[in-house]
């Protein structure tokens, strides 16, 4: 990302809505912004095989593996507003387990780009499904979207759930079912 051209841009864009971008308050804003758009789409300048960092490991498990209540947040794609919430992510492994840690990282991966939850939801799943080999692989997300929140329909408590399921997870409404018992259990 170019840092000294989306900081000229954020302060032509201060100018356009009817601000003075060398009024006190704003004068570094354009330059915090720039940094801020680079964090948050960090996932565009990175890949699944640097994120999973070799972290996976033989390991004779066949049993549900869960991480939940990861916080995700995002950007939607269509207003470059914030979405935000809880990730739910579980699968079957056959021969190898992932690191705990590099299930948030390629939630982040993904997350960290402008999107569509839905189509957040399927890369989360996808890309562990691919990395693992797992069985099957279960991601469910709930999110509030401050497109919703802030402008537009203005519904302040709305939830936005998706879900993916792929392998056994989808083929076998027990195994289904059992995960999504277990992200609930204990739930707030």
């Amino acid at each position: 990302m170019n840092t000294e051209r989306v900081t000229e841009l954020i302060r032509e864009l201060l100018v356009e809505i009817g601000e003075d971008p060398r009024r006190e308050g704003l004068l570094k804003t354009p330059e915090r912004v720039a940094r801020s758009y680079e964090f948050l789409t960090q996932g565009y300048r990175r890949n699944l095989d640097e994120t999973v960092n070799q972290a996976v490991f033989e390991s004779e498990a066949n049993n549900m593996i869960i991480a939940r209540d990861i916080e995700v947040f995002s950007l939607c794609e269509h207003h470059m507003l914030p979405f935000y919430g809880r990730c739910h992510i579980g699968y079957i492994a056959r021969d190898k387990v992932l690191g705990v840690s590099k299930l948030a990282r390629i939630m982040d991966l993904y997350a960290r780009r402008l999107q569509i939850q839905e189509r957040l939801t399927r890369q989360i799943a996808s890309a562990i499904m691919k990395v693992v080999g797992a069985e099957g692989v279960g991601v469910v997300i709930e999110a509030r979207h401050l497109c919703m929140v802030m402008r537009g329909v203005e519904k302040q408590n709305s939830v936005m759930t998706t879900s993916t399921v792929l392998g056994s997870f989808h083929k076998d409404a027990p195994t289904r079912m059992e995960f999504l018992q277990l992200i609930h259990r204990g739930a707030r």
